[in-house]
């Protein structure tokens, strides 16, 4: 009876039990066994209450051949219990999926490769098939280098690695790259432990940059830098190479770590350097051809593989602020003189200006001291004129040397650029290069022969010429010597009220006494009030001795008398 008509809390029991074992495949594979096949579909019994459906082609090749029969256990994937039929929802093609996902979590947390097939192209990369599951392969992990056609990589198995999973979000993303670069690694090294630094090897150039060209050694890469290229110098590795071109070249260093190898094709040539001092004495004139110019200078070839640098003081005796490119060109043949070697620092210093003639040294022997020149005045500056002379080399007249009497200062203002002058040749320094020229030399100097002369020596009487008249005195110039003087007002006259400037005039003869003439500095000092005074003392003594009785003014009037005689 109560089996037949069961008590409440049998009945929830019963409920509970017949839902959890209705329930407990949902969501995963089990195992089931085919009951049936009909037409394209297996059915399917998974232990439930309801049987399920799986078309045949979800078991792939083995449907397809006929191996897939009744009693077979096969595994599926339960999406649910029960349909609108009241079959259960049963996927062959899940329960691979799924299969999969175990397996490669498996790999991917021992870091072990998977295999797969690239089937279709999507934006940014690829899809890959790993056994049921789909990945993601990124462009720029489908190969080391870019490939522009990826045809022929597709629908192959082929090994790859796993970079990242996400499960919940069903995204694998793998990489044919990093497979690549441990076989090539690993290829590399083997490599590598064969070659040894100074070993002679021949290789085919791969690439050329602006630096050098890498060369295959067979499966490994080998830098050919520019400066080992050839002894002489190269502009760029494409003037001697060619890619695809076999070459023969030396082992220079090789990175055990990093495996970079660093290869010479001029190692395996004498050095030319060796006997260089013998080759190129000190001294030496030879013929060279430009091959580069720079802003300090250019560069000599004097045979192959050796040049030397004419630095841009040493090109022009007399250009010293003009860039090398506007004296030299690039290819221009020219004659060079050896200054200096050193075949430590593998350089060579020459000389382009010692193949001419010094031009201060032809001046010299062209022009000695005393010689007169004439030129063309090229600057004024502020200590004196540039004359232009033979040999594109200029002098200079000092300041000093421009007029006898006038100051420097005043003389420079009368001469202007472009005007033709005369010169005397004063000094030539070879060494300095500079070469004195004076003006004023030419001209005859009246003070100096005055001053030699005595005519300027303290008490002398000179005859002055008024030039002009100041408030406190007048200007005058010496008529004999020609050298310019000031009486102040109080030296005008021993009578005070005679010191008056405006009683003189412009052009005015007046005679007066030398103060004081300074030689070095070419001043002289005059006073009319002291000639009066010593023509007064002079009166005095030789009127006053011979008639006592006389007055002043007589004696002075005889005085006066006798002067004007």
């Amino acid at each position: 009876m109560s089996q037949a008509n069961p008590s409440r809390d049998e009945f929830a029991a019963l409920l509970e039990e017949s839902f959890s074992d209705g329930h407990s495949g949902e969501g995963q594979v089990v195992k089931g066994v085919i009951t049936a096949i009909e037409k394209d579909m297996a059915i399917i019994d998974v232990g439930l209450k309801v049987e399920g459906r799986v078309p045949l082609k979800e078991f792939g090749a083995k449907a397809k051949d006929g191996q897939l029969k009744v009693g077979d256990t096969v595994e599926v994937y339960v999406e649910r219990i029960e349909n609108a039929l009241g079959e259960a929802m049963l996927s062959r093609e899940k329960a691979r999926r799924e299969e999969s996902w175990v397996r490669l979590e498996e790999k991917f947390n021992k870091g072990e490769r998977v295999e797969g097939v690239i089937f279709n192209q999507v934006k940014g990369g690829f899809t890959v098939d790993l056994d049921g599951a789909v990945a993601f392969l990124p462009r720029s992990q489908v190969d080391i280098r870019p490939i522009r056609d990826v045809t022929p990589l597709m629908h192959n198995p082929q090994p790859f690695e796993i970079l990242k999973m996400d499960r919940r979000r069903g995204n694998i993303v793998v990489s044919r790259r990093t497979v690549l670069e441990e076989s090539r690694a690993e290829q590399r090294s083997e490599i590598v432990q064969n070659l040894e630094e100074g070993q002679v090897v021949e290789g085919v150039v791969k690439n050329i940059t602006d630096y050098g060209a890498f060369v295959d050694l067979g499966g490994i890469d080998g830098l050919l830098h520019v400066t080992d290229m050839a002894w002489r110098r190269v502009n760029h590795p494409t003037e001697i190479l060619n890619i695809g071109q076999t070459v023969k070249v030396q082992i220079i260093r090789i990175n055990q770590e990093t495996h970079r190898i660093s290869l010479g094709m001029k190692q395996l040539e004498s050095d030319p350097w060796g006997d260089i001092g013998t080759k190129f004495p000190i001294g030496k004139k030879i013929r060279g051809t430009v091959t580069n110019i720079t802003d300090y200078g250019a560069f000599v070839e004097l045979e192959p593989g050796i040049e030397g640098l004419i630095h841009v003081s040493e090109m022009s005796w007399t250009k010293k602020n003009v860039h090398p490119g506007k004296i030299l060109s690039t290819s221009q043949e020219v004659d060079v003189v050896v200054l200096e070697v050193d075949p430590a620092k593998r350089r060579i210093s020459l000389g382009l200006k010692q193949t001419l003639e010094n031009p201060w040294e032809a001046f010299a022997r062209n022009h000695p001291v005393g010689s007169v020149i004439e030129g063309e005045v090229k600057n004024k500056t502020e200590f004196g004129l540039f004359i232009g002379l033979d040999g594109d080399v200029d002098g200079m007249v000092h300041l000093s040397d421009l007029d006898w009497n006038r100051p420097g200062e005043k003389a420079i203002e009368t001469y202007n650029r472009g005007d033709v002058v005369k010169a005397q040749v004063l000094d030539v320094d070879i060494e300095k290069e500079r070469i004195s020229l004076g003006i004023k030399q030419l001209q005859r100097d009246a003070a100096g022969d005055a001053a030699a002369s005595g005519e300027l020596r303290k008490n002398a009487v000179v005859t002055c010429e008024v030039t002009g008249v100041k408030d406190g005195g007048i200007e005058v110039r010496l008529v004999e010597s020609g050298l310019d003087s000031f009486i102040k007002r109080s030296d005008l006259s021993r009578d005070r009220d005679e010191q008056r400037p405006e009683r003189f005039t412009i052009g005015q003869k007046v005679d007066a006494r030398v103060l004081a003439y300074d030689k070095k500095a070419r001043k002289v000092q005059v006073s009319i009030k002291a000639l009066e005074i010593a023509e007064e003392k002079e009166a005095v003594a030789q009127y006053g001795s011979t008639d006592s009785g006389a007055s002043l003014g007589d004696i002075l009037g005889a005085a006066l008398k006798s002067r004007g005689n």
